[in-house]
C-alpha cells in the first residue's frame, strides 16, 4: 500500500481483490494516482447514486453534482427516493456513466448546508456546468434552516480503471 500518499492528505492506492483470471498486475506498476481520476469526477456532468431502500433493496438514480474539495456535493428534495433512503442509512456508492473508464466512489452521504467561509459561492461556480441545461444555482441556494436540500458524499473508498485489467486501482481515504 501506498503509505506516503496516505499522510499527504491523497488518498492511499494499491490493487483491489479481484478473483483469480481477471488479471490483475501483482506489483503497482501501471497503477492510476489520484490526480488521474479526481479530474474525471470534476469534468463529469452525470453520475449515478446508489442507495438502499428501508427493506435492503437497492436504487440507483442519475444525479447532478459537482466535485469539489474531495467530496461529492448534489442537491434534491428530502422527499426523493434517495433521500429518504440516506436519512435511514447514508451508505452510497457514485459512479460515472462509462463502463470502460470506470470511477466508483463509495461513501457516506449526510445533509448540510454553506453557510461557512465561501463554500456557497464556490459550490454555485461549480455547478455552472449545468448553466446550458436550465441549472444555476445562486451563492445563497443552500444556505438556511434546510440547506437547500444540500447533501455531500465524503469518500471512503475508490476504484478506478481506464485500461482493465492494467491500471485498476483502489483508493483509500
Amino acid at each position: 500500500m501506498d503509505t506516503t500518499a496516505a499522510t499527504s492528505g491523497e488518498p492511499s492506492a494499491d490493487r483491489p481483490v479481484f478473483p483469480d483470471g481477471y488479471g490483475i498486475p501483482e506489483t503497482t506498476d501501471g497503477q492510476l494516482t489520484w490526480a488521474d481520476v479526481e479530474p474525471r469526477l470534476v469534468q463529469s456532468m452525470h453520475y449515478w447514486l446508489s442507495s438502499v431502500r428501508p427493506n435492503g433493496t437497492p436504487h440507483s438514480v442519475p444525479r447532478w453534482g459537482v466535485w469539489l474539495d474531495g467530496k461529492f456535493w448534489y442537491d434534491g428534495a428530502p422527499s426523493t427516493r434517495h433521500t429518504q433512503n440516506v436519512e435511514k442509512n447514508p451508505a452510497v456508492t457514485l459512479t460515472l456513466e462509462s463502463g470502460t473508464e470506470v470511477v466508483i466512489i463509495e461513501g457516506d452521504s449526510v445533509a448540510t448546508r454553506a453557510d461557512a467561509d465561501d463554500l456557497g459561492a464556490r459550490l454555485s461556480e461549480a455547478f455552472t456546468k449545468y448553466k446550458d441545461s436550465g441549472y444555476s444555482p445562486g451563492p445563497d441556494s443552500w444556505s438556511g434552516e434546510d440547506g437547500g436540500g444540500l447533501r455531500v458524499i465524503t469518500p471512503h473508498r475508490a476504484m478506478a480503471w481506464f485500461a482493465f485489467p492494467k491500471d485498476c486501482t483502489r483508493f483509500r481515504f
